[in-house]
Order: C-alpha cells, then structure tokens, then sequence
C-alpha cells in the first residue's frame, strides 16, 4: 500500500506542474486580450478615487527606493508628502515658519543644527550653499541626502527630499517600527500625528493596487 502511494505521488507530480505551466500560459494570453486590460486598468485607477488627492504615479518609484534604502513604509512617506505640500502643489514650497522643499525640512534639521546660526526653531541664518553642501551636512549631522548622485542634497528636488525624509523619519524610529513617534518628532503636533497616520493607513490598505498603477503604466510604456 505505501508504494502504491508513493507511486500516485510521482504520478501526481508532474501532473501538477503540466497543469500550472499550462494555465499560466492561459492567464499570460487573457491579460492580452483588451477587455481584461481595460478590466485591470479600471480595477487600479479607481484606488485613486478613494483619496482626496490622486498620489502622482511618477512619485511611487521614489517612495519606494526610499523605502528600500531607509526601511521606512514608503505609504508613510506619501502621507508626509500629502500633509507637507499637497504632494509639491502648494504655490510656495517656503512654509511661514521658514520650512523648505518639497518635504517641509526646517533648515538647521536638513544641515544640522550643529550649525551655528541654528537656534529656536531651527530656521537658521544658512547660505544655500551650505545648506545643499555633502561636506556641510556631514559636518553638522543633517538629514540631507544626495539622492540622485548630482553631488549636492537639495530640498527642492524631489528625490533629495523624499530620501531625506526618510533618513530622518529612520533615525527617529520608523525603521524600526516606532511609526508615531518618529511622525511626532517630524512634528511636534498631536493633530500632526493624526492626519499623517490617517493617510499612511489609508495608502497602506490599497498599496498593492498602487503598486499595480506603476507596473501598469511601465507595460504601456
């Protein structure tokens, strides 16, 4: 009887894996076919709808790298960017407080405060040079990063910014699981905390679909 049984196993084997091959053949032809594209673009983009502000699809990718670079949730990082300058739509990304960038950074945390001109809030006396300088930031122990290898940290460029934050949010307890402390450091505001957690829960439960837009629009391009 166990030799009959082993026997049915290795039959069975084989017979599996010819079954499996052949429906993944099936399902690579129907994802072909228009009607299941149209079915599949209809399924990803209506994420979007659920937001009150569509995340820009060119900005997933960032988030992502940065995620892999920092181990920060890259949804957390989209609910900074959502709640900080409308994902880089406000008319000016100069908060009155003397925040810059896409990302909202006060100059002394960006540079350092370290810095000498860093005191009260943190908006400092910085020449811009400085304030994107490598050799400067290491200097003071910013949380500027060269994100694009352009040899400078800029918190008006996208990719710099969103890397920074995630260096910060890192350090202050996100790689590590400590979601809300490091958002309240971001930001010492209770509401703060509050909004940028409403909407890290809410990208989180639909990242997959999210994802799916990149793969998506990568496909048609």
């Amino acid at each position: 009887m166990q030799k009959i049984k082993l026997g049915l196993i290795f039959l069975l084997i084989p017979t599996a894996i010819a079954v499996y091959t052949m429906l993944f053949f099936v399902w690579q032809g129907l994802k072909e076919l228009p009607i299941v594209q149209q079915f599949t673009q209809e399924e990803t983009s209506t994420v979007q709808a659920l937001f009150d502000i569509p995340i820009p699809e060119e900005y997933i990718p960032i988030y992502m790298a940065a995620e892999e670079a920092y181990h920060v949730p890259w949804t957390l990082l989209a609910a900074h960017h959502r709640i900080e300058t409308r994902f880089s739509t406000m008319s000016t990304l100069v908060s009155p407080a003397g925040a810059v960038g896409h990302m909202q950074f006060m100059p002394c945390t960006f540079v350092g405060w370290q810095h000498p001109t860093c005191e009260g809030l943190g908006k400092g006396k910085i020449p811009t040079n400085e304030l994107t300088s490598l050799a400067v930031i290491a200097q003071y122990g910013g949380y500027g990063v060269d994100a694009n290898g352009d040899g400078i940290a800029d918190p008006y460029d996208i990719e710099d910014a969103i890397f920074s934050a995630a260096n910060y949010l890192a350090h202050a307890g996100a790689a590590s699981g400590e979601i809300e402390k490091a958002v309240f450091n971001y930001n010492h505001s209770d509401k703060y905390v509050r909004d940028v957690m409403h909407f890290y829960q809410l990208y989180s439960e639909h990242k997959d679909a999210l994802v799916s837009l990149i793969h998506t629009a990568k496909e048609e391009g």
